[in-house]
């Protein structure tokens, strides 16, 4: 089937997408930096580096070009506050974003979509915000007589075999009705666990990582032999691994993170640390899943970050691997385009499985 995926950043979502055998027929980034990565890595695909306000025309969309749009808005997209609920929110400037991805679906009138976002926005402004998505999407006023059918689930990274405690809201809207989505969610899971046995396995941080050599100043080292389950699917027999370089910290840091055991935080440093993240400075431990990767992921104060053994954060190649990206897939821009692209990625694994799940409810019926 064809695909748009808007918000794409580097392209977690579509990699699942084009893995399942999906074809992508246009990303929409209006980060240039972040677009680069995608466009490097998928050379073939159409990318527009435009703002989503300027594109939601029939000069770049049309009726029944895609089968499925996917992609998520950014939350800060949501904010409630001064809106009337019935008549403001999708007119209320502040929630543009969400309302030119409206607009995209309605021109295009797929027959699914996805959208991935933050936990959290099912209580954001006591719930009304998530309440008015599902209202939208399923008006069929608004959407010129062909509402959509609304399914929402709060998914764990854990859970796809990702070793990460990620959790995100995954909204799916079906052109039909009568779908029992979650039956298709448990047959789809027993579909691939038929194909491929270890896929929802879980996974520890040493499965992930555990073969990896020291770093390098370039971030190109040679691709060790891959180990454990988790590393064979990465692999995609890629010679060489790139982005595997560390943050150069201060001496300071250096020595705070020499104190800080396998799992231990801040709160064992003989001093005050002030930080946001209760994890800040914490180590993460071989025989257990991280916690969320996230853009700061570079950062000892940033959270729990810090390498099982040595004295330095996790290198983007390491977060990318916990991420669940293939080892042949590049990121491409300075240190803190590359921290953001990883960090607010959809992991593959779990777009896959998105992807496999739409695939045989769309076929099927």
């Amino acid at each position: 089937m064809n695909i748009i995926d808007l918000f794409s950043g580097c392209g977690g979502l579509s990699l699942g997408f084009i893995k399942a055998g999906h074809t992508v027929l246009k990303a929409l980034e209006y980060d240039p930096e972040i677009a680069n990565t995608y466009k490097m890595n998928h050379p073939e695909i159409e990318v527009l580096v435009k703002n989503i306000k300027d594109v939601d025309n029939s000069s770049y969309f049309s009726d029944g070009e895609a089968d499925i749009i996917i992609g998520g808005p950014p939350c800060q997209g949501f904010s409630m506050a001064g809106a009337r609920i019935r008549g403001g929110f999708i007119d209320d400037p502040r929630n543009y974003l969400f309302k030119h991805y409206f607009n995209i679906v309605r021109m295009v009138k797929p027959k699914a979509f996805v959208i991935e976002n933050v936990k959290g926005i099912q209580s954001m402004q006591q719930g009304k915000v998530f309440a008015e998505i599902l209202r939208i999407f399923s008006s069929a006023d608004l959407l010129d007589g062909k509402p959509y059918n609304m399914y929402y689930r709060v998914v764990k990274a854990v859970e796809f075999g990702i070793p990460q405690k990620r959790e995100r809201m995954i909204i799916i809207g079906l052109q039909k009705g009568g779908i029992d989505v979650e039956d298709w969610w448990a047959k789809t899971r027993l579909q691939i666990a038929n194909e491929e046995p270890s896929f929802f396995e879980q996974v520890t941080v040493r499965d992930a990582i555990g073969n990896m050599p020291k770093p390098s100043k370039d971030g190109c080292v040679d691709n060790m032999q891959p180990i454990t389950n988790y590393q064979k699917y990465l692999y995609h027999g890629a010679k060489k691994l790139y982005n595997h370089n560390q943050t150069k910290h201060s001496e300071v840091a250096v020595n705070r993170m020499k104190k800080i055991k396998i799992g231990e935080n801040f709160t064992v440093l003989p001093e005050e640390i002030h930080s946001v993240h209760s994890g800040s400075y914490g180590r993460l431990t071989w025989d257990g899943p991280a916690p969320t990767i996230t853009t700061r992921f570079d950062t000892p104060a940033g959270g729990r970050f810090i390498h099982p053994d040595e004295n330095r954060t996790l290198t983007p190649r390491e977060a990318a691997r916990i991420q669940s990206f293939p080892d042949d897939f590049i990121f491409y821009g300075n240190k803190t385009s590359i921290c953001k692209q990883i960090g607010n990625a959809v992991p593959p694994k779990i777009s896959y499985f998105l992807a496999r799940l739409l695939d045989n409810i769309i076929k099927e019926n």
